[in-house]
């Protein structure tokens, strides 16, 4: 069967396509002409297509490629685009620059797969197919969470997975820093938090709760510049990606008392970072030099990541700990709470004020989508219809929920998968056929889903290999979802999809296939291949 052309495998799929007769050649002559504010979308074009065709595509005032920004076409909004290509032009439009870089990963995708590829076939003639695109996103928030807290990943892959992303028209990375595991961003006022925070003896080899838990005896550091961090969030900003920083609080908290004990319930109490997985049942304590600690910390978090979005966790905080302290207690009473238990809320808005007082949004995770004070930006993730319940409440919401974008658990149960996080499968369907984004919301309600992303807690993806084997195609399907609500359905997606697995294995993406040979399958060192 002959490939389709490559308008109709574009993932995410865009809002209208229209064919045209012909197609656009692009040689070593071919010039890029950018209008003022489009220079960035140039560059990147320039910078993403440079490696694998070997085109200089040269600034010129004369190019036949053209990237104009025009603030006229207000029904784009911010990451909103069009595309027409013909014989002798391609002209690039959009209101806002982020419209533009959407846009450059749409002509990535239009080039034959190997133009993907660095080195592949250098120099010589590459064509575009003759087309007209009209293209803007369902939802405002489309993103994925990468947690290198249990498991660091060096910026080197940070900057891999971002390219990643942007090809695939996600625009937020939500890098989670911090776990009872491992504290992986310095804090000049706390050398202590990387120091001895950023390191764990050992790690657990399976699931917890099991008859005999057992630990692989492996070290595992890792802890990033700040300069790291901060190059990090300018090369996502030039790819149309903003980075969400996470630090958790009150709970998820093990490595940061490991490293500052007078920061727990118990200051007399030394700790090792925690080398279990599951929720640990140490947290913070609630006296002032606990909220003078996180202030410090977030302030140096909203320095280096100028993100709007600051996420606090506030997730899996188990209570006891408080219940059972004499000075948790008396807080409580003092604040007029009605037990210890309500110290949650009550923390979590008090950090929630300090970073909207430095013209930020908290986000949190939440447990009921009711819980977080009304400033809070929520993630909802154990059940749907927390969702609407947080927007009814006045929330802005992502929808985050477990069973459709969780991607540390296995795709299928089939024999001979890696071992993954235990419970029943998330497969590829059920990402792509996610309602929480489509069911029938009251119009008041449904203007404060800002969308949705994925998770990968990597408790059991401890390197790239597994990390992209967990994630993709899942991550094709959430975008597709996050960007043009499925418009094709199942059936069309994964139409689309089989295509589409050109460009991933150009790009050297070690997915699961979707005619899979089982990872463990695979020799050391490959990746699994369809």
């Amino acid at each position: 069967m002959p490939a389709p052309r490559p308008e109709h495998s574009l993932v995410p799929r865009p809002r209208k396509v229209s064919a045209r007769p012909g197609r656009f050649t692009l040689t070593p002559d071919t010039g890029i002409r950018a209008y003022p504010g489009a220079e960035g979308a140039a560059d990147l074009l320039r910078t993403l297509l440079a490696p694998g065709t070997g085109l200089p595509l040269a600034p010129s005032a004369t190019g036949r490629i053209v990237l104009a920004l025009d603030p006229q076409l207000s029904g784009l909004g911010e990451e909103g685009y069009g595309l027409t290509i013909g014989p002798d032009t391609v002209l690039l439009r959009a209101a806002r620059l982020p419209g533009l870089l959407c846009g450059v990963q749409t002509l990535r995708q239009l080039l034959p797969a190997e133009a993907l590829s660095a080195g592949a076939r250098r120099g010589g003639a590459w064509t575009l197919p003759c087309v007209e695109i009209s293209d803007v996103p369902a939802h405002p928030w489309r993103g994925t969470m990468l947690d290198v807290a249990r498991h660091f990943q060096p910026v080197s892959y940070l900057r891999r997975y971002v390219d990643l992303m942007a090809l695939h028209k996600l625009n937020t990375l939500h890098l989670h820093l911090t776990d009872d595991q491992g504290w992986r961003m310095p804090i000049a006022a706390y050398p202590k938090l990387t120091g001895i925070g950023g390191h764990r003896s050992q790690s657990m080899a399976g699931p917890p709760g099991g008859p005999v838990e057992s630990f692989d005896g492996v070290p595992h550091s890792g802890a990033y510049t700040t300069q790291e961090l901060r190059d990090l969030v300018r090369y996502a900003e030039a790819r149309g990606v903003r980075v969400v920083p996470e630090i958790e609080m009150p709970g998820h908290v093990r490595a940061a008392l490991a490293a500052h004990p007078e920061l727990g319930n118990d200051p007399s109490r030394r700790l090792g970072v925690w080398t279990k997985w599951g929720v640990c049942d140490t947290v913070f304590g609630v006296h002032e030099e606990v909220f003078d600690f996180c202030r410090t910390v977030l302030d140096e978090v909203m320095d280096v990541f100028p993100s709007p979005y600051i996420h606090v966790g506030g997730d899996e905080c188990p209570t006891t700990e408080w219940e059972n302290s004499p000075a948790a207690r008396e807080r409580a009473a003092a604040e007029g709470l009605p037990d210890a238990r309500a110290l949650h809320g009550w923390f979590m808005g008090r950090i929630g004020a300090h970073v909207t007082e430095r013209g930020r949004i908290p986000v949190g995770w939440a447990e009921t989508g009711t819980e977080l004070p009304p400033e809070f930006t929520v993630m909802t993730w154990r059940d749907p219809a927390h969702a609407r319940a947080a927007a009814r409440r006045g929330h802005q919401v992502v929808a985050a929920h477990y069973r459709a974008t969780y991607l540390d658990y296995a795709e299928t149960d089939a024999p001979g998968e890696p071992l993954t996080q235990p419970g029943p499968p998330v497969e590829l369907r059920t990402v792509h056929g996610d309602r929480s984004l489509t069911d029938d919301w009251e119009p008041g309600d449904a203007v404060r889903l800002l969308g949705t992303q994925a998770q990968l807690w990597t408790e059991y993806a401890p390197t790239p290999d597994r990390i992209e084997y967990q994630t993709y195609p899942r991550l094709c399907a959430l975008a597709d979802r996050a960007w043009s609500g499925g418009g094709d359905g199942w059936p069309g997606f994964l139409a689309r999809l089989g295509h589409h697995t050109t460009r991933l294995d150009a790009l050297g993406v070690r997915y699961r296939p979707l005619t899979p040979r089982p990872l463990t399958a695979a020799s050391p060192g490959t990746a699994p291949t369809s």
